[in-house]
């Protein structure tokens, strides 16, 4: 018997049934006003503090009505579990979603915002720039080449508190432009 290859990608029957209907992105609001937001975080050091931080200028500047939902992955390197993505569908109107600060969580998290999308959900996925290899990767096997996600200097995870912070406020605009019409 041959030996078993394991499958990177989260597991060739998800992928396949993944990538069944043709991908579009998920409709968007006109603008953030009085949006619910949803963040995603991932584990990866600093993605809490800037996905908060994000949430709050989304708010504060952007006319969203609130953060109704954050959560943290339990790994990250797998794709968010279906469960998972219904619960923000529920509760939210936009997701933001990251850090992918390496191979594996750029891969996660571009495989989230393409499960997002076709769920309904507008997403706004961020990576680091130093993997957006990997992030192209993965959105093109999940039935999305050229999914448009933001990147952000690598790496995120040895950054200051106000490095974060100000990462933030540079990455709060795009991200509302992306979730958005």
């Amino acid at each position: 018997m041959p030996n078993a290859i394991l499958d990177p990608t989260g597991g060739a029957a998800a992928v396949n049934s993944a990538v069944a209907a043709p991908f579009a992105l998920a409709p968007r609001r006109p603008d953030l006003a009085g949006a619910r937001i949803g963040l995603l975080e991932n584990t990866k050091q600093n993605a809490a503090l800037l996905l908060d931080e994000l949430g709050k200028l989304l708010v504060s500047e952007h006319g969203a009505a609130a953060v109704t939902l954050f959560r943290t992955k339990t790994s990250f390197s797998l794709p968010a579990s279906d469960d998972l993505v219904a619960e923000y569908v529920r509760e939210c109107d936009v997701v933001v979603t990251g850090v992918g600060d390496c191979g594996s969580c750029s891969a996660s998290a571009a495989a989230d915002g393409v499960a997002f999308e076709r769920a309904g959900l507008p997403a706004a996925v961020i990576c680091s720039d130093a993997f957006a290899a990997t992030a192209d990767a993965m959105a093109a096997l999940r039935g999305a080449p050229g999914y448009r996600y933001l990147t952000t200097p690598h790496p995120v995870a040895i950054l200051t508190p106000d490095q974060v912070r100000e990462r933030a406020a540079q990455l709060a605009g795009p991200v509302a432009e992306l979730v958005t019409a």
